[in-house]
């Protein structure tokens, strides 16, 4: 069989590679994909993810079995519709579900109907209304664009008055354009947090491994918010017990909830959650596989993965196992000045070989068509699995002091929380 997955990063290049090693599959094709991928032996389509109508026609010319959809933005304008209108299967869910994700504030209303803990909140459009509310709730304050930022529409604000800026640039600055036309205002959650990611079709899911993301650009969890600079699974110190309580209060009843919206989910469901003194409550809800978790959940699949993706698509119950084995980390390595301006074109280290995965998000070959070049803002991201996050993290940083890093930059404290001193 065929398959097809849409996207260019990281996260697809972990799906494709993965759906590549099950036993019925040929050929794996990512559109648009990136070059480094072309190293695991998967084959790129240049059409981009906005391009519907073309990825459809190459879809039925290629007899890909069903399309894996990676990024939001996809979901948000309607892929999965479109591919169902055109008699294929797509696994993601449709416009109508992944407003989970590309609306915060609809997000809100069904956690508030449906009884799912989150923090308190109030949606504005109105600058004015938007002040008053924060110089009421004071500070710490979080302030969210209601639609899709690339995970950095977020700012959590120490102070009233970065909150009343946030909110300023959001509403007035059209800092993030239409996605900040209104934004979300809620409560400081405090705690610790961390992803619950489900494979999903209607009300019934199977959970996947927990995992930690680390999304500030430096150490110790400073400077700017990025899409993500390194994560871990599972998380050793979250007790089964906390994961239970979240899938019966959360998991659950938001999807028991959106089939009674009529809006039934299919696809990869992202909770981002933090542990609070009252138990797990939501901090925002993904319609997809989150970058850069992907690359650390995958590796620990021991199953047929494009078997168990057809399976749910089926509606037939799928044999999905995982690795007891340790923690898979992973760090992330970015461009010099990520999530702002930055340079392309830096050479890249050679990809690793035998334990540890090099997983590509930003990389293009030189004219030559042997270098490999940096060509975004996050540009790779090497994975391992060991027996202890220590032991992960001194595989990783060991291999990245061996690297030639110039020019790009990473974080040298992925999986420290977890590490008691």
């Amino acid at each position: 069989m065929k398959l097809l997955v849409v996207g260019s990063g990281g996260r697809e290049h972990a799906i494709a590679k993965k759906l590549l090693e099950s036993k019925d599959v040929e050929k794996v094709f990512v559109a648009p994909g990136n070059d480094g991928m072309t190293l695991d032996g998967l084959e790129l389509v240049n059409i981009s993810i906005s391009e519907h109508s073309k990825l459809i026609e190459f879809a039925k010319t290629n007899d890909i079995a069903w399309t894996f959809i990676g990024p939001d933005d996809a979901l948000a304008a309607g892929i999965v519709d479109n591919f169902n209108q055109a008699g294929l299967k797509a696994f993601g869910p449709t416009k109508a579900a992944a407003e989970l994700e590309w609306s915060k504030d609809f997000a809100k209303e069904i956690m508030v109907k449906y009884g799912v803990p989150t923090a308190a909140y109030g949606t504005f459009s109105d600058f004015e209304e938007a002040k008053a509310y924060i110089e009421e709730k004071g500070a710490p304050i979080v302030v969210k664009a209601d639609g899709l930022a690339l995970g950095k529409g977020v700012v959590v604000a120490e102070t009233v008055e970065q909150a009343v800026e946030a909110a300023h640039e959001m509403l007035l600055d059209n800092k993030f354009g239409d996605s900040g036309a209104r934004v979300v205002i809620e409560e400081f959650l405090d705690g610790e947090e961390f992803s619950l990611f489900a494979f999903v079709n209607g009300d019934k899911f199977y959970i996947m491994p927990t995992a930690q993301d680390h999304k500030r650009a430096y150490d110790g969890d400073k400077g700017p918010n990025t899409g993500g600079m390194g994560a871990y699974a599972p998380v050793p110190h979250l007790p089964q017990s906390v994961v239970d309580t979240a899938v019966d209060t959360i998991v659950k009843p938001v999807l028991e909830g959106m089939i009674k919206e009529g809006r039934p989910y299919l696809g990869v469901l992202y909770a981002g959650l933090i542990l609070t003194a009252d138990g797990p409550k939501v901090i925002e809800f993904n319609a997809r596989f989150g970058d850069p978790e992907t690359q650390i959940i995958l590796p620990r699949l021991t199953s047929d993965f494009a078997q168990n993706i057809t399976d749910i698509l089926e509606g037939k119950e799928p044999a999905i196992t995982w690795t007891d084995k340790g923690v898979t980390l992973g760090v992330v390595v970015a461009s010099n000045g990520y999530p702002l301006d930055y340079e392309k074109g830096v050479e890249l280290p050679a990809k690793t070989g035998g334990d540890i995965i090099t997983y590509y998000a930003g990389a293009k070959f030189a004219e030559n068509g042997q270098d490999l070049l940096s060509n975004g803002g996050r540009v790779y991201m090497l994975v391992t699995t060991a027996d202890t996050v220590k032991d992960g993290q001194n595989i990783i940083y060991n291999q990245l002091d061996k690297q030639n890093t110039e020019g790009l930059f990473y974080r040298n404290d992925i999986g420290s929380k977890a590490i008691k001193d």
